[in-house]
């Protein structure tokens, strides 16, 4: 599959079959997010694996913030905690927080490269791939910060689930309709 291939079948995969995803897979898409383009080469990027036993300290995060937010919709939170459990990998991802604010935001957009360059590299490994920034991926939730026992000078930019996909929703995936580049392009 070549890159524009890969650009194109990209997609959001929410639902993953109940199989452990092996450490050298989660490894090679660390990699592929060390790739990514940034700014000085600050490699401003952390990663925080939540697998097994610390999952479900995580699910229970989880619903604790869910009961919170949504007091009165039970079925949501049973839902979205079912996401949680039936996911197999997730991955806080932070990027460092610099004293000068222009330097912060463009490790921020470094980060999101390297997210984006782990999504491509799973989809290379079969692997199913979403990444949350809100719900019950906490991004803007300061437990979530404090569970990964990251330090203040990082920002969570994002939590990435992953596993291998279940079959069934991908054969039911469409390929989604994109506005042509020429709608949002102005040649100057």
């Amino acid at each position: 599959m070549n890159a524009f291939e890969i650009l194109q079948t990209r997609r959001a995969i929410r639902n993953y079959e109940n199989r452990e995803v092996e450490r050298e897979k989660i490894e090679r898409l660390l990699e592929a997010a060390t790739l990514a383009p940034n700014d000085r080469m600050r490699e401003p990027w952390s990663f925080f694996v939540i697998q097994g036993e610390t999952k479900k300290r995580y699910e229970k995060l989880a619903y604790e913030y869910l009961q919170e937010r949504f007091p009165t919709k039970p079925h949501l939170i049973e839902s979205s905690i079912k996401v949680v459990s039936q996911t197999p990998v997730m991955i806080a991802v932070t990027s460092d927080i610099l004293p000068e604010e222009a330097d912060s935001k463009d490790n921020e957009y470094a980060v999101c490269c390297a997210i984006h360059s782990m999504w491509l590299a799973a989809q290379e490994l079969n692997l199913g791939f979403v990444w949350r920034t809100r719900g019950v991926g906490l991004v803007h939730d300061g437990r979530l910060h404090d569970f990964i026992g990251s330090p203040k000078d990082k920002k969570i930019i994002g939590m990435v689930f992953l596993g291998y996909p279940n079959q069934k929703e991908l054969e039911e995936v469409k390929t989604k309709k994109r506005t042509h580049f020429q709608e949002k392009t102005v040649w100057l």
